[in-house]
């Protein structure tokens, strides 16, 4: 990704828009920790600490390189609220609806956009060093900086009818069992 990423007005009307997700109750679970400059390598920092390798500086050097790949990282943040109604992974799909919608936005925008996660987003050491509190999980990280045509590629199509279905014919009203 190249060195640019929207400035703070602009992220916010793209935030502001990914926020109409379908969202019932009108909860909103979820925030957005906004990381740039010297913020983002707290994330590599915190991933070395996860894996166990804090005292190892290549490793360490090697996660802040990783982290350091786009100007913006945005840390997805599911954020439950107490609810009878709404149960806690109903809300956690809405943060990751806003995490999807504001990708879909940044790319329209004219962004480079990627999604990253791992086996250490929601270790202890990554949720405290990205400020959560204890009810909060970490989703992943869109990184977002110039769009480099030459690494753009081209999405697979799925065949739907693998994915579409309909009820089974034993289950329709009027079936006889």
């Amino acid at each position: 990704m190249g060195p640019s990423a929207p400035d703070r007005g602009e992220l916010l009307e793209l935030v502001q828009a990914a926020a109409t997700v379908a969202d019932h109750s009108g909860l909103q679970p979820w925030r957005i920790v906004e990381l740039r400059g010297d913020d983002r390598l707290v994330v590599g920092r915190s991933l070395a600490a996860a894996e166990g390798r804090a005292d190892d500086a290549d490793a360490v050097a090697k996660l802040e390189r990783k982290a350091l790949r786009a100007p913006l990282l945005l840390a997805v943040v599911s954020s439950p609220r107490e609810s009878r109604k709404v149960p806690a992974w109903e809300q956690e799909s809405v943060a990751s609806g806003v995490a999807h919608l504001l990708s879909l936005l940044l790319d329209e925008a004219g962004w480079g956009v990627m999604w990253r996660t791992g086996g250490s987003t929601r270790a202890p050491e990554v949720h405290a060093a990205h400020g959560l509190a204890e009810h909060e999980a970490l989703l992943g990280w869109l990184y977002v900086g110039d769009a480099d045509e030459r690494d753009a590629k081209t999405r697979k199509l799925v065949d739907p009818e693998r994915f579409v279905s309909t009820l089974p014919t034993e289950l329709r009203p009027g079936a006889t069992r």
